[in-house]
């Protein structure tokens, strides 16, 4: 039992890395080796930084063409982060607007640049702390884990999907409300990072090294 971290250059892949091997005894490899990743038995999709980057590097690593037929046949877990998320979709509107993965309908929005609280005092972007998620719909990966619970979030743009029923969890900044966990069938992905979430972002981790779609 192996759980690849799919390493394209961009991501905080070890930290991930080590959180996973904090919650199970399976081996768990970062690796860009094409017969590794299609050989693991589950996946983990991460992405730091701006998505052009990360849609670059995924096509200069010749990565991209795996990772859309994993998707595809979603034959195993998949566990997109942050970025990781973000590419799932259609389309972001980051660096002037780039074509994504096209796995979930929807879009990638760019927070407004004056954003304030129900009080109008202005809120920061990048959104970056600790905010509550609520489970929208029920999922494994929510198991054990209270509603409205607390994740750290570090991104200016969020995911605005198009069917509701791939989104699982939300969280509102502002007046947005993003969509900061979606997924289908065997992939699902988080907008916070599970690996810097403390106890909450653990039993994720745990649950989806678990999970049997």
């Amino acid at each position: 039992m192996t759980i690849a971290v799919i390493d394209y250059g961009m991501g905080n892949l070890h930290s991930v890395a080590k959180a996973l091997e904090h919650v199970t005894h399976e081996n768990v490899i970062v690796t860009r080796d094409a017969r590794r990743i299609r050989g693991a038995t589950r996946l983990v999709l991460p992405g730091q930084g701006a998505i052009r980057d990360c849609m670059g590097e995924l096509e200069k690593t010749g990565l991209r063409g795996l990772v859309e037929e994993l998707l595809a046949r979603q034959a195993k877990p998949l566990l997109g982060i942050c970025v990781g998320q973000q590419m799932l979709l259609d389309h972001s509107e980051e660096n002037g607007g780039i074509g994504c993965l096209g796995f979930l309908r929807g879009e990638v929005r760019k927070f407004p640049t004056d954003m304030r609280d129900d009080r109008g005092n202005r809120l920061k972007v990048p959104h970056m702390g600790w905010n509550l998620v609520h489970q929208h719909h029920d999922h494994p990966l929510w198991a054990g884990i209270d509603q409205d619970e607390h994740f750290y979030f570090v991104h200016s743009y969020y995911v605005d999907a198009a069917d509701d029923a791939t989104v699982f969890g939300t969280t509102d900044y502002g007046r947005v409300s993003a969509h900061v966990a979606i997924g289908r069938d065997a992939t699902f992905a988080v907008q916070f990072h599970p690996e810097k979430s403390s106890r909450a972002g653990l039993k994720l981790l745990e649950n989806f090294v678990q999970w049997t779609p």
